[in-house]
């Protein structure tokens, strides 16, 4: 050790004390990228572990030492969403489409809408998805997922975008006034699920017992029982050893008609975050549970997930519906029935189709014989975020268009696990809504929740399809509709035009090459290239998005309007402060006369008929126009020789305006 220290002193004195220190810095960078390679590889290989919790740590190791990385940026994002760190992830989305804008990482305006959805703020997540549709594909995070099926999030973002409009209708008609959140008897800061109540006993699952752990750190699922007394739940019990193995998780109980043979799940976990489950059955004999026994083929697959049992009644034949992702479904885990035969076995399992399974997981089966309807959740159906919980109802031989089962039944979280109690007067869900308890994150774990329901024996209300369609077309407006600097036929006092609102859209979108060169002139670098994403922004999320609504207006109001409704579409025009107050004036009608002849010759002409029309039973269309002219207290520049800013700028154009601000139907 002495010789050592006696060489370094003496390859010191040879050196000068800046190459001394030159030297030291760069190997504590070398020391550094070394450091920092060993954590990217760390994270990497956490996330295909999909253990979201190490791997937000490693990339929040990585992102403290270097936060200007987009690719960083992004993954970090992704482990933050994945592991329920829902504010640090839509923070970091948006920060990388403030540099990116969609170029390379496209999915980021997919997630912020989710994330939005989340929050409930379907106005803002809409946006999101219509602009993610339409994007093009670009290169995925290097370090991110290897595999982006973009086609799938294409498809998904354009449903989303009707879900918005769906969810946004669903809360202003609560089906119900609450659902009750079950008190610390039940639920605790972690999962509860998959509660049923039968006579005055509720079973549920939970990782409630804490003393061992799987290889993963996660406690065991074990099946739970609690007794009712005084109309309050008493202290849980966890099933014997028959029921709950040791070192496996179980959960998910489920009982037959007449309640003599209990159907379990037992899963082992296949990464940090997966499990890999099999069916299990117990016979009641002799006043107990029978040591559970594993379901033969064809309920169980070997190396495919088989999970989440549930009986019900099919054309008077006892089935047993489950949820796993063997091959011959629609994509990831599908609900699957089979009938179970007078000597006890199982034919073989038959998919419940492409209304109810989709390329998403539908999940928690449930069917209530008396209504004749299968209850799952889903990520694909519209809803209102998360997972949500849908009804279809079976006829002979096929399962009908799902709907959802309302608000506030769902949440803009994940909402799963319907079933009914014994005495059909109340059916229970599990949540992480807001609300639920939670340890470290919220909305981290699911709870149990109640509510009462009307006997079963009441044939459910139809849905009014009309009221809906009113909803839709209400939640359109205010339908903003925007033009190009004097447009149209520039240079007139005429109040009208023959021109209709689809051509002078067609003629302002040829003007974008015009914008991308005129706004961002005279700038360089950064400041260059945030004017071009302010261009392509407001085309996009304004212009197209615009003309968009307007389609999905027009299609609504055909609707209607078959169905004999009197509408009354409210329209106001805006104008930049450019030229004069009385031209501003005359330029705004000509914009809303260009609207008016847009209904008027759209679909071929076909609304023309029905505008002040006075045949009794028909339906009708009135225009009411309300006060037009220049916005008030404009911070945009009136100058004409300043084009840049008063013509070509994103926030001038904003200006040049007209609405739909309002639609009422009937008298």
């Amino acid at each position: 050790m002495l010789k050592y220290k006696f060489s370094i002193n003496k390859w010191y004195s040879g050196l000068s004390k800046p190459l001394f220190f030159f030297l030291l810095f760069f190997l504590l960078l070398q020391a550094n990228a070394q450091s920092d390679r060993k954590i990217l590889a760390d994270a990497q290989a956490s996330m295909a572990n999909k253990d979201w919790v190490n791997a937000a740590s490693y990339f929040n190791r990585l992102y403290f030492r270097d936060s200007s990385s987009v690719d960083l940026q992004y993954n970090y994002a992704e482990a933050s969403r994945l592991n329920f760190d829902l504010d640090i992830a839509f923070r970091l989305y948006n920060k990388v489409i403030a540099t990116d804008n969609g170029k390379n990482y496209p999915l980021c305006f997919y997630w912020v809408g989710q994330l939005l959805k989340n929050k409930a703020q379907y106005k803002e997540a809409k946006k999101w998805f219509t602009k993610f549709s339409k994007t093009k594909k670009g290169t995925s995070a290097s370090s991110g997922p290897k595999k982006i099926n973009y086609d799938y999030y294409l498809a998904k973002s354009k449903l989303e975008i009707d879900a918005c409009d769906l969810a946004q209708l669903l809360i202003k008609k609560p089906i119900l006034p609450k659902v009750e959140h079950l008190d610390t008897n039940i639920n605790s800061k972690v999962s509860e699920y998959a509660a049923f109540e039968m006579d005055s006993s509720l079973y549920f699952s939970s990782l409630k017992n804490p003393s061992k752990k799987d290889a993963n750190d996660v406690s065991f699922n074990k099946i739970y029982k609690s007794d009712m007394k005084n109309l309050k739940w008493q202290k849980v019990k966890a099933l014997d050893t028959n029921i709950n193995a040791t070192y496996l998780h179980n959960a998910n109980t489920c009982f037959s008609a007449n309640y003599k043979q209990m159907i379990v799940s037992r899963c082992k976990a296949k990464n940090a975050s997966e499990y890999t489950c099999e069916l299990f059955v117990s016979n009641y004999v002799n006043n107990k549970w029978q040591p559970l026994e594993r379901m033969p083929e064809p309920i169980n697959v070997k190396g495919f997930n088989t999970t989440q049992p549930s009986f019900g009644e099919l054309n008077k034949k006892s089935v047993l519906f489950f949820s796993s992702n063997r091959s011959g479904g629609e994509g990831n885990l599908d609900i699957w029935y089979c009938t179970k035969n007078a000597d006890g076995t199982f034919e073989k399992p038959i998919n419940c189709g492409k209304k109810v399974n989709t390329p998403d997981d539908e999940i928690t089966p449930w069917f209530v014989n008396e209504r004749n309807t299968l209850y799952f959740s889903s990520t694909y159906h519209k809803g209102l975020g998360g997972f949500d919980i849908f009804s279809s109802q079976f006829n002979d031989t096929v399962f009908a268009e799902p709907q959802n089962a309302g608000y506030p039944i769902n949440s803009s979280f994940n909402d799963i696990y319907y079933s009914v109690n014994k005495a059909r007067d109340r059916a229970y869900l599990s949540s992480n809504r807001i609300g639920s308890y939670f340890e470290n994150k919220l909305n981290c774990c699911n709870d149990i929740y109640r509510f009462s329901i009307e006997p079963l024996n009441i044939p459910p209300k139809p849905i009014d399809t009309l009221d809906i369609m009113r909803g839709q077309m209400k939640l359109l407006c205010p339908l903003t509709l925007y033009f190009h600097n004097d447009e149209p036929d520039a240079k007139t006092t005429k109040t009208l035009t023959t021109k209709n609102y689809e051509t002078t859209y067609d003629d302002y979108k040829k003007l974008v090459p015009q914008y991308v060169y005129e706004y961002p002139k005279g700038l360089e670098g950064e400041q260059k290239e945030t004017a071009l994403n302010r261009v392509d922004n407001f085309f996009a999320d304004s212009v197209d998005a615009g003309m968009e609504d307007l389609k999905r207006f027009s299609d609504l109001l055909e609707k209607v309007v078959l169905k004999g409704e009197l509408v009354k579409i409210t329209m106001k025009g805006y104008c930049s402060p450019l030229a004069s107050t009385d031209y501003n004036v005359n330029l705004a009608k000509r914009r809303i006369s260009s609207l008016r002849n847009y209904f008027t010759e759209t679909k071929n002409g076909w609304f023309k008929k029905y505008i002040n029309n006075e045949t009794v039973g028909e339906g009708k269309i009135i225009f009411e126009d309300v006060d037009i002219g220049e916005l008030i207290a404009s911070k945009v520049s009136d100058d004409l020789k300043d084009k840049r800013n008063s013509v070509y700028s994103p926030f001038a154009a904003q200006e040049r305006k007209i609405q739909i601000i309002a639609v009422s139907f009937g008298n």
